[in-house]
């Protein structure tokens, strides 16, 4: 896979439909490309082992489904450390496929040829 990209993803229970829309990107673009999705503020609360299950924004499909999708696909979620540390998730917290990764390696990933989709 030559592209890449980086979603930031800021949105969780505070707006499922944004979320869900965010992962919807994720999972589209993970079926040809390395993608990682960056989980800051409201959407930190979703990188908790078992919270996305329940969550479905009308007319959508289940964000849990489409966090799965996404890393059956490859994708990654990491989850800002700031983040984390102020919603006092720890490493034992965390949903599969989601790792605490700050902004040297989201500004990594940029620097090798990622694109931003926001």
């Amino acid at each position: 896979m030559s592209a890449k990209y980086l979603i930031n993803c800021q949105d969780g229970f505070n707006s499922p439909e944004r979320a869900t829309i965010a992962f919807i990107l994720a999972v589209s673009a993970s079926k040809q490309a390395e993608v990682a999705v960056f989980a800051t503020a409201d959407a930190a609360a979703l990188c908790v082992q078992g919270a996305a299950q329940g969550v479905q924004a009308e007319g959508y499909e289940a964000l849990a489904a489409l966090m799965s999708d996404f890393i059956a696909n490859g994708g990654r979620i990491w989850l800002c450390p700031a983040c984390a540390k102020a919603k006092n998730i720890t490493p034992g917290d965390l949903a599969e496929g989601v790792e605490i990764a700050g902004a040297p390696r989201t500004m990594a990933f940029l620097e090798s040829g990622a694109r931003l989709l926001a």
